[in-house]
C-alpha cells in the first residue's frame, strides 16, 4: 500500500454560510495552527485554575488572530459589512476547526456558540447512551442484609425502641 497525496486527503476548507453568502475559510500556515492550539491549550488550563503561559497569551495578543485564522475570508466579511457577532462567531468557529477537526467547528457554529446547546440535555444523553429504563431485579436469594452492625448504627436502633 503506498501513501496517498495529502491534498486530495484532506479538506483544506471551512465553508460558512453567513447571510446569503458561503465564505471560504483556508486552511491555516502551520505558524498559525500551532499559535491557535497552544492559544486553546493555555486557555483550557486556565479555565481548570492552572496556571497560564503569559508569553502564548502575549504573543497571541499581539497578532490579529481573527484575521490570521479566517484567512481571506477574513477581508471579504468585512467588505460585506458582517457583524461583529458573526465575524467573532466565524473566527471561533475556525478556531475551534483548527485545534479539533471540522466536526467540532460544525457543531460549535451550529450551537450558534451557547454552550447549552453544545452539549445535549440529560435525557438526551441517557438516550444517546442506549441507557435502560428497565429496573434491576433484586436479589433472588430469598435471604436479606443484614443490619448494620456499627455503635451508630446500634444507637440508632436504640433509640427507635
Amino acid at each position: 500500500m503506498a501513501f496517498e497525496a495529502l491534498g486530495e486527503l484532506l479538506d483544506d476548507a471551512l465553508h460558512l454560510p453567513l447571510g446569503d453568502r458561503i465564505y471560504t475559510v483556508p486552511a491555516p500556515s502551520a505558524e498559525v495552527g500551532l499559535r491557535t492550539q497552544a492559544l486553546i491549550n493555555a486557555a483550557a488550563v486556565a479555565a481548570d485554575g492552572g496556571r497560564v503561559d503569559e508569553q502564548v497569551l502575549g504573543d497571541a495578543a499581539e497578532r490579529s488572530l481573527y484575521r490570521d485564522v479566517l484567512g481571506s475570508a477574513h477581508d471579504e466579511m468585512i467588505a460585506d459589512g458582517v457583524s461583529w457577532p458573526e465575524l467573532k462567531h466565524a473566527a471561533i468557529t475556525a478556531m475551534v476547526w483548527i485545534a479539533q477537526d471540522k466536526a467540532a467547528a460544525e457543531t460549535y457554529w451550529n450551537s450558534a456558540g451557547d454552550p447549552n446547546r453544545l452539549a445535549p440535555n440529560r435525557q438526551a444523553r441517557r438516550q444517546s447512551a442506549g441507557a435502560n429504563t428497565t429496573k434491576r431485579a433484586g436479589s433472588t436469594s430469598g435471604t436479606s442484609t443484614r443490619p448494620a452492625t456499627t455503635p451508630r448504627a446500634k444507637t440508632r436502633q436504640a433509640r427507635r425502641r
